[in-house]
């Protein structure tokens, strides 16, 4: 029984180190088009709650972007520092800035959801952009997105940002997202595969065709999802309607979290998603991970043990390079991030046990 234990956890290793690959292999990155094909207006479309020392640096970002841009809407959500206070200097500066005022967040909402749903319905291009305030991106991106998004007739495209890591703290957590990520679903089936087991999707960057984002209103329907970003897909996905999701390389990228503690708190939110919404699959996940090294060391022997560690290393190298990540940090500190990812899905649990978990200064497990 031990034995074929193992072997279990050297097959699954497998699989996961397949799509790794897989993920590496087929660059799933926004090409820069032979032509561009954009057409129409983007509405950029930005939520922002205490966000004075980031949304300065996106706006600087948005103002110099190409003509694609009919207009840059940026809500208020009930901030307490000096995120107006930014967004009106910019305002001097380009017309195309509006600040949304935001009232009371009403029963039964979410902030950011309430934030993107206010934001939509004062919006009035053909796309709509859904950045979050920390995001950083090239003058060709959104012109670039919307190319990509006509030739492959899209209704939503998502891209997660190249994450910007500025701690130690942060290199051992943030790239836990991506090892989860891309161990486990091959991206080009987000667009290719009807299956709506396969959908992944980012917040940090939606791009929505306005015609269908305003007949569904998405926002509103997952008002109080806190994972609003992966359900929105699903949910296109389930009507047929045609999506992907990309990885981010320079041209876009993002400061996720700034210290350990932070980034601890913020996948609490969301670490049983990665895992269809599955606490016990995300337990099964994490004890798998902790224990198969040991355990294959000790029912399987030392030659398929090494076999799993060099599956281990190559998994990492493939995750590594597709995200535009440090594999040699990523590698030498496995065993570092392992004990943080147990101790994320410790945290979460305790979270939705005592039905409480402070985001943005709101409890957004009530």
């Amino acid at each position: 029984m031990m034995v074929y234990l193992g072997y279990l956890f050297m097959g699954l290793t497998c699989v996961r180190l397949l799509v790794s690959f897989c993920n590496w292999w087929s660059r799933c990155y926004l090409p820069k088009p032979k032509k561009y094909t954009s057409r129409g207006g983007v509405s950029v479309l930005i939520p922002a709650r205490n966000e004075a020392n980031a949304i300065g640096f996106l706006l600087e970002d948005l103002t110099g972007c190409k003509d694609t841009i009919q207009e840059i809407l940026v809500y208020n959500d009930n901030s307490t520092d000096d995120t107006v206070k930014v967004v009106r200097t910019y305002m001097e500066r380009c017309a195309r800035i509006r600040l949304i005022e935001g009232d009371e967040l009403p029963s039964g909402w979410l902030g950011k959801n309430h934030a993107c749903h206010r934001l939509a319905t004062e919006a009035h291009g053909d796309r709509l952009l859904f950045l979050d305030a920390d995001v950083r991106v090239e003058s060709d991106l959104i012109e670039r997105a919307v190319s990509y998004m006509n030739e492959q007739g899209l209704t939503l495209l998502s891209v997660f940002p190249k994450q910007e890591m500025t701690s130690w703290g942060t290199r051992i957590s943030i790239p836990l997202m991506n090892l989860i990520l891309l161990s486990l679903l091959p991206l080009s089936l987000v667009r290719l595969s009807p299956w709506t087991c396969f959908s992944a999707a980012n917040g940090q960057f939606m791009l929505f065709d306005a015609a269908t984002y305003l007949h569904y209103m998405p926002h509103k329907l997952f008002k109080h999802n806190r994972v609003e970003d992966i359900r929105i897909l699903k949910f296109f996905k389930e009507r047929r309607l045609k999506v992907a999701t990309l990885l981010g390389d320079q041209s876009i990228r993002c400061l996720m979290y700034r210290d350990l503690d932070g980034a601890i708190n913020g996948f609490t939110k969301n670490i049983f998603y990665f895992f269809g919404g599955s606490q016990y699959l995300t337990i099964f996940f994490v004890l798998y991970t902790t224990i198969a090294p040991g355990w294959i060391f000790m029912f399987n022997g030392l030659e398929m043990g090494m076999i799993y560690l060099v599956c281990l290393v190559l998994i990492q190298l493939f995750v590594s390079l597709a995200s535009k990540q440090s594999v040699l940090y990523n590698v030498l500190l496995m065993p570092v991030k392992q004990i943080v990812l147990v101790s994320i899905v410790y945290k979460a649990i305790q979270n939705f046990r005592n039905k409480t978990l402070i985001w943005k200064d709101r409890n957004i497990l009530q």
